[in-house]
């Protein structure tokens, strides 16, 4: 018996979340309280509740680079120790108080250094926010320092990746604008990666096709897809309803290469125009390795438990696809294998067998 989860079921799931973003997470109320405590300006509004609905409206252009555009609020704000200290411990806590157990949460150093900050000093205010809200909420929290695919860092930041491994930091990425900006453009910060044995991710194909995941993971090597959800490109579809998968498909699905896709976040941007149209149904289908992320909490409104219900409804999903996702999540994280191990056979499976248990039980 598969039984339809609700959403308040959803929240107690152990869940896990590879693709989010540190400046696209903050409560709205944080926002307005760093931007009178550093004296930033620039907000449209001060009132929490309708600063949260702009953002929710100004990310619902359809139209990747506007939706960009909001971040230069929250990345505004985030210029100080104690702000970037702060945002990094709330993101622990609200993801812990909806279930997650393990959560890789991404953001750029470059970003957050315009009022004098070094790029250590933003990378260790960032760790012990999560140290600290780890500790105090139950949360495994890892991060990824991202570099801006427009500019001319990634080298410098591939470096701090490494040089912080040991301390929380457990890959590196790239992001912003795809177009004009591909992944080969920082090579040699992938080939520096990979001699050192380290990991990383690649934003590639949200908003650019195919060629963007080609390069990731032919050129850049990449271990997994920052959304990937243009894959579908190279999947045809036969009258009789069979699909058939392009080489880069079935490479992609083959060695397992993990797609961290976020529904919600991708109809905002135009990569799907519902959540039942989204890719992400017949990618499950097909076998590829599927991870369910939110990208941008405060920009989509949205939260892991969310997402998760908003495929339940689509999809008609129940705790075994739900499990499905969450096992692939932890397999693909940036941990170790024995922590991973532990985390999928002694948190997550037994709390989905518990859920699943109890929507088995006879009532009455």
């Amino acid at each position: 018996m598969n039984e339809r989860p609700t959403l308040d079921d959803i929240r107690r799931a152990p869940k896990v979340l590879l693709h989010d973003h540190l400046d696209g997470g903050l409560r709205p109320a944080t926002i307005v309280d760093l931007a009178r405590e550093s004296g930033y300006q620039d907000l449209p509004t001060t009132d929490p509740g309708n600063l949260g609905a702009w953002f929710a409206e100004m990310s619902n252009s359809g139209s990747l680079e506007r939706y960009l555009e909001t971040f230069s609020h929250t990345v505004g704000v985030m210029q100080s120790v104690e702000a970037l200290t702060r945002v990094a411990y709330e993101c622990a806590e609200d993801l812990a108080k909806d279930g997650v157990v393990y959560a890789e949460v991404r953001y750029a150093p470059e970003l957050h250094t315009s009022t004098g900050l070094t790029l250590e000093q933003v990378v260790e205010a960032v760790l012990e926010g999560f140290a600290k809200g780890g500790r105090e909420h139950g949360i495994k929290v890892g991060t990824l320092v991202t570099a801006m695919r427009h500019q001319a860092r990634s080298m410098e930041i591939a470096e701090l990746a490494v040089r912080y491994r040991d301390a929380g930091v457990v890959g590196f990425d790239i992001a912003g604008a795809e177009a004009g900006y591909p992944p080969t453009r920082h090579l040699d910060a992938f080939e520096y990666l990979q001699r050192e044995n380290a990991h990383f991710t690649i934003h590639a194909g949200e908003a650019f096709g195919l060629p963007s995941i080609w390069q990731a993971i032919q050129w850049c090597g990449a271990d997994r897809l920052g959304h990937g959800v243009r894959i579908i490109d190279d999947i045809t579809t036969a009258p009789d309803g069979k699909p058939t998968l392009g080489r880069l498909a079935a490479y992609v699905r083959d060695k397992r290469i993990p797609l961290e896709m976020c529904p919600t976040s991708n109809i905002q941007t135009g990569a799907a125009k519902s959540i039942a149209e989204h890719p992400i149904g017949l990618l499950r289908d097909l076998g590829f390795r599927v991870t369910v992320n939110t990208d941008n909490r405060l920009m989509s409104g949205t939260s892991p438990s969310l997402e998760f219900h908003k495929l339940v409804e689509a999809f008609d999903y129940g705790w075994d696809e739900l499990q499905w996702f969450t096992v692939n999540a932890m397999k693909s994280a940036f941990v170790g294998f024995p922590e991973r191990l532990e985390l999928i056979n002694g948190v997550i499976k037994p709390g989905f067998a518990q859920l699943k248990w109890r929507g088995e039980r006879p009532v009455g």
